[in-house]
């Protein structure tokens, strides 16, 4: 059979799931970094094939059990987020709870269409978050296997946060002890005074009224899964550092994506073209001594910046792909350091209580194609293992509607270096990045993860 998102999800059950221990109900303000996050849900999932080792209910067991032990520590995902008397979002950590639904699809996992999770994963293999911060799907599929979907509030919690979060219920499901207790000292991330604001922080950020955030998924962007085998990341990367400064296969990859983005551009009369990346400040905050860094490595929330550029798209696509990474690494390196950070979190505290977005995430317009590319080598896909064997794929997914795109590269579960690839971009992108390099960008398919 065909790949197919052709299927029909049976929801079995829905509960809560609290905190295996009672907990003081308490405020946690957000920290300023997580005052510059729109109101967005961020999903990701997990695919296990099946094991004869254990039935689903039993798999439904020591989640739910294991998850209550976890937000005992991550009590952030077991709050609501409520306005408080300025109008800003602050976290009720009331242990609310997590809602917890089992369900069961009529279809195999080796004809799940995650090559395109616009219609096979939205809206059934993981929830939509109705309450509270943190929602979790079950799914059996007809042939056994087990989809694990979650979705949660990206104002409490950043990529990072969460991978530390899934790490330890998958070690928590084991009855191992948790590697990493998660670290809640908003006070780390407090203004300075006096402050000190960055003119370049302007550049990269905005206030914005509440009411023109716009986070309704436009018709004309779609979510493609791709897979890049090893060999071309390393070209990618050799190609990049051909001038004898390396680079890292990050900027590697984004410069060759952003040539390509141009040639699009260029192919529909436009002149400029945008593109960002994520950058995590955690590694920036640290001392002589190095405590701060070290407590900075377990930080829950977040530590987020977007630092963009932009070049006429002529010159992209003429320039050799060394030029291109060093532009990357060019804007990157303003963000690589503890003031720009500082700075950030005082430019927040002057703005107050306004809401405040990345310009990159408004910047999608008639100039030319813009998005952004958010690093996901921390994923720890191999690690999610709870008790029944690693997933045989894992993926985020993040429709995070408006004009911009949005890309996000993450280890394969294959553990052969290769590179999964979720983009959220145009359909004319896409489709464009499919016919002149259907050779790198790979449809993800169940050949690739079931045989290879």
């Amino acid at each position: 059979m065909s790949a197919t998102g052709d299927f029909t999800v049976r929801v079995r059950k829905k509960e809560v799931v609290r905190a295996l221990l009672p907990l003081q109900e308490h405020w946690l303000p957000l920290s300023n970094l997580d005052l510059l996050l729109p109101p967005v849900d961020v999903s990701v999932f997990f695919c296990y094939s099946n094991s004869d080792a254990m039935s689903f209910a039993a798999m439904v067991a020591v989640l739910k059990k294991s998850l209550a032990e976890t937000i005992v520590s991550y009590y952030a995902f077991a709050g609501e987020l409520l306005l408080n008397s300025a109008g800003e979002p602050e976290l009720l950590c009331n242990n609310r709870g997590v809602d917890f639904i089992e369900a069961y699809a009529d279809v195999e996992l080796r004809n799940l269409d995650l090559y395109n999770p616009d219609a096979s994963i939205q809206g059934k293999l993981v929830p939509e978050k109705k309450r509270g911060v943190l929602s979790v799907q079950t799914t059996e599929l007809k042939c056994g296997g087990v989809v694990i979907g979650c979705t949660f509030d990206h104002r409490i919690a950043d990529a990072y946060s969460t991978n530390m979060f899934f790490v330890s219920w998958a070690e928590m499901a084991r009855s191992t002890p948790m590697s990493v207790i998660p670290c809640f000292r908003r006070s780390l991330l407090n203004p300075r005074h006096p402050s000190h604001l960055d003119p370049f922080i302007d550049q990269l950020f905005q206030t914005i009224s509440l009411s023109k955030i716009s986070h309704q998924h436009t018709e004309n962007l779609l979510s493609r899964i791709y897979y890049i085998k090893a060999e071309h990341l390393y070209n990618f990367q050799s190609l990049a550092s051909s001038n004898g400064i390396p680079r890292s296969k990050l900027e590697s990859f984004s410069a060759f994506l952003w040539k390509l983005m141009a040639q699009f551009a260029e192919q529909n009369n436009k002149m400029i073209s945008k593109m960002g990346i994520i950058v995590d400040g955690r590694t920036r905050f640290s001392n002589e001594r190095n405590e701060t860094a070290k407590i900075m490595a377990s930080y829950f929330g977040n530590v987020l910046s977007i630092p963009y550029g932009e070049h006429k798209v002529n010159e992209l696509v003429e320039r050799p792909l060394f030029w291109v990474a060093n532009e990357v690494h060019r804007f990157i390196e303003n963000a690589l350091n503890r003031d720009h950070f500082l700075g950030l979190i005082d430019w927040v505290e002057a703005h107050r209580p306004q809401p405040t977005v990345a310009k990159i995430y408004k910047e999608g317009s008639n100039d030319g194609p813009a998005f952004v590319v958010s690093s996901g080598q921390r994923f720890p896909v191999c690690e999610i293992d709870f008790g029944w064997g690693r997933p045989i794929f894992g993926s985020y997914h993040f429709p995070w509607g408006g004009q911009t795109g949005y890309v996000m590269p993450m280890p394969s579960a294959t553990i052969n270096g290769d590179w999964v690839v979720y983009m959220h971009l145009l359909k004319e992108q896409l489709e464009f990045i499919e016919n002149v390099a259907s050779h790198i960008f790979r449809p993800l398919t169940a050949d690739y993860l079931c045989f290879n």
